[in-house]
Formats: C-alpha cells, structure tokens, sequence
C-alpha cells in the first residue's frame, strides 16, 4: 500500500490489478499528484478493502484471473453505486467498453496509459465528500428540502457516467424531470433525451416504436422506421412506466439491454446503438417479479443504481417554493400580474396529503390563479381547488384523451407520417383520421422521413 501522508486532500484511489509492475507505477503517479493510494492485487482483495477503506474512486484492469473488472464493478457498486470507477485494459474490444460504462464505469482507459491522460480521469472522475452537491445541478427542480438535496446529490454523482439509472415514485412525483436533469448534466447532453410511456402504447406497436421497422414487416408498414432506440442514439432513453411493459417485450428488452444491439421488426440483422438507460415505475417491481409479471434478470439489469422520487407530502418544506414556482408559470403564460397566496392558505396548502403529487399541486394552483380574480388568494378559494380535484386519478376523459393521442403519436412514427397508411392501422378513413390529427393538434409531416403520402 502506497500513501502520501501529507498531501491526501486530493482524495483516496483504490487501485486493482493483477500486475504487480503496473501497481505500481501507477500508485507512484497518484502519490506524486497528492493522492491516497490503496492497492490490491485481486477482485476479492479489492472487496475486502472497500468498505473499511471507503475510497472515493476505484480504478481496476479489466481482465484478471478469479474476478474479471465487469464482475468487480458489480459488487462495488452493490457496496455503494455512487461510487466512480475506471476500467483499464490492454485487450479490450468496443463492446467491452459499451458494456462497462452501463455497468456504471465513469471511464474507460487502454493501457499503456499517458501519466497525465490517466491523473486527468482521475481529476476529472473522484468525488470526494467535499466536492459533491454541486447547486448547478438539476436547476429546473425546485427544493429546499433535505430528502430532495440528497437526492439530487445523488443524481450529480450517477450522471457523470453512463450507468443505468431506475428511479422508483408515485405517480406525479417528477420522475421524469428527475431523468432529464441527470440527462443535462451527463457528457450525453448534445445528445437527444427521448421518454416513452410504455403503460400508454399498445403491446402491438410498442415493439415498432421501441426497436422501429422495415418496410412491409407488417399490413401498413410501406416506410422504414428507425424506432426510439436509434432516435436516441448517443443520448439517453427513459422508459417510464416500466412496469408496464409486457412480458414478450421485456425478453426482447433484456436482449438489446446486454447485447447494445436492436433488432428492427422484420429486419435479419440487428444495428448497434448507443444509448443511456433510464427507466422509471411507480409499481412495486420487486412485488411484480414475485408475482411473475417482470422478469427478475431484466429488474437486475435495469435496477444497478435505484433512485427514489419522494412523496410531496415528504418534503413539505418545498411546498412554498413551489407555490410561487407554479403561480410565476401561470402569470407568464396568462400576461397577467402574478399572484400570491395568503400565508394561512401557503399554511393549508403544505399541511395537505397531496395524493397526486406535484401534478395534482400544479393543477390546484392553475386552478386557484384562473378562478380567483384577486392579487392574494385566500384560504378559502384553496380549500375549494382541493375539493373539486381531489383525487391523483385523472378523469376518464382526460385518461381517453391521453391515449389517443400517445396512439396517434405512435401509428404516425410507425407510418413515417404517411397518412394513409396511418389511418389503415388505426382503421380508420383518412378523412377521420385527419379530423384525429386536428382534434389533437398533430401534424403528420412532422413525422415524415422522406416517403410520398398516398
């Protein structure tokens, strides 16, 4: 074990390779940088050391006898899946790379490694304690609350590399938002964030959606479609409502998920993509996978650092800001002076359970700001916006509503904006189908790739 007493600030590697030679010359460049070097000569040796020596990053080759680097990563971040680590090789082909940084590496380095290249990772990738929580991070979330700082403490952290995030919540808790932050923080942030709801797409066009199609695979389907997956290419795809997901879809799921390869329908060979995975739920999936309906090695997959949204009736402290948060929105979009609430009102209003989350408070001040023609919203006109939405379920209409148009959204991607062929998978004319696309303010060449519309 190599250390420098005196210069220790800069934070403690632990360091993992089977070659003796290259501990430690490697050791000797962190000591000289001002860095704590542990070493171990093992996987097992590397786990023994962990949670006693607590290291702020961990640096491993990737090939070794007894446990290879993949396999260390695993259990590291079973220990604590903040933790950054950077995988060395000599060997290593691309797909190894994809691989790793899903499994949570924050890079990827191939020997011989440049001092400065490698102490420049380092740098970039350690954490320590007093680094962490930078205010940048997550600035169209509103908090104030200790739950949501430690969380979103926790998103910085994941966000640097490319590893899968789940994020569990109920619904209306912003899960989402949660996942784009994470998104915009990442080195993928040029790149496109594309959510899919997969509760909202029927099981027979969500397969199209997801990993796209070829011309004629299936009646309709007279364009090629690339699917969410090659859409998001380079960035991020968040699948929310994963619990959702069928079963068949799930196996097909779990393939692209180990191979980073999709697989068109109708297509013979599969196409490589590069994405960053995070799904999202508010079913119980541990639950669901007891019960059968979500397979355990898909869960294990997605589950490799588990973010939970709390409840907005846990983080209550946060509730006046985004009162304020929510009356500026509708002050913009209504050109009209903003409002306030009366401090008894800002009083009931954060003592109150909200079963629908922030979507349910957003709706309640939209509600307040339209109906009460007064600068200061009193106590009362508050207890009336509660009652008349009281529920987290949307109404049937709304729900109806929200799936037409997802259906819509999804046969015009699968069509390539082609309306004809759009209204023949939705069996409907074109003329209805048109009268559709108006209701719901679409409009078809948006999604077009190139085909003539017939």
């Amino acid at each position: 074990m190599n250390t420098a007493e005196s210069r220790q600030d800069a934070g403690k590697v632990l360091l993992v390779d089977d070659d003796q030679d290259m501990l430690k010359l490697l050791s000797a460049w962190l000591a000289a940088a001002g860095f704590t070097a542990l070493t171990a000569s093992s996987g097992s040796d590397a786990l023994r050391q962990l949670a006693a020596a607590r290291p702020d990053i961990v640096v491993t080759d990737l090939f070794m006898e007894e446990m290879d680097g993949m396999t260390l990563v695993t259990h590291v971040h079973a220990e604590n899946p903040l933790t950054p680590v950077i995988m060395l090789s000599g060997s290593a082909q691309i797909p190894d790379a994809v691989r790793a940084t899903h499994l949570g590496t924050s890079a990827f380095l191939t020997k011989p490694i440049a001092k400065e290249a490698f102490l420049d990772e380092v740098m970039k990738h350690i954490r320590p304690r007093s680094r962490a929580g930078d205010a940048r991070f997550g600035t169209n979330l509103i908090y104030r609350s200790d739950v949501m700082s430690e969380l979103l403490e926790q998103a910085e952290l994941v966000a640097m590399g490319d590893v899968t995030v789940f994020i569990n919540g109920e619904t209306g808790t912003g899960k989402e938002v949660l996942a784009r932050a994470i998104h915009d923080a990442s080195r993928r942030r040029q790149h496109p964030f594309i959510g899919v709801n997969c509760g909202a797409i029927p099981e027979q066009l969500l397969e199209s959606e997801l990993f796209g199609h070829e011309k004629g695979a299936f009646t309709g389907a007279n364009n090629r479609h690339d699917g969410l997956f090659l859409a998001a290419d380079g960035g991020t795809l968040f699948l929310d409502e994963i619990g959702d997901m069928p079963l068949g879809l799930q196996v097909k799921l779990l393939r692209v998920l180990q191979d980073f390869e999709v697989r068109p329908v109708g297509a013979v060979k599969s196409v490589p993509v590069n994405v960053r995975i995070i799904s999202a739920t508010h079913n119980d999936l541990e639950a669901l996978v007891e019960k059968g309906e979500f397979r355990e090695d898909l869960y294990y997959r997605l589950n490799v650092v588990p973010l939970k949204m709390p409840r907005l009736a846990e983080r209550a402290e946060d509730i006046p800001l985004l009162l304020e948060h929510f009356l500026a929105l509708h002050a913009q979009r209504a050109g009209t002076p903003k409002k306030r609430f009366a401090p008894d009102a800002i009083t009931y209003l954060s003592a109150s359970e909200w079963p629908g989350n922030i979507r349910q408070l957003a709706n309640a001040v939209e509600l307040c700001a339209t109906l009460y023609t007064g600068d200061i919203i009193p106590l009362a006109m508050a207890q009336r916006a509660l009652r008349q939405r009281p529920a987290q379920m949307k109404t049937l209409k709304d729900a109806k509503a929200d799936f037409e148009r997802n259906y819509l959204v999804s046969v015009l991607r699968i069509s390539g904006g082609n309306v004809a062929n759009a209204a023949r998978i939705a069996g409907r004319n074109r003329t209805e189908f048109y009268k559709l696309l108006n209701q719901y303010d679409l409009d078809a060449a948006s999604y077009r790739d190139g085909g003539d519309e017939q």
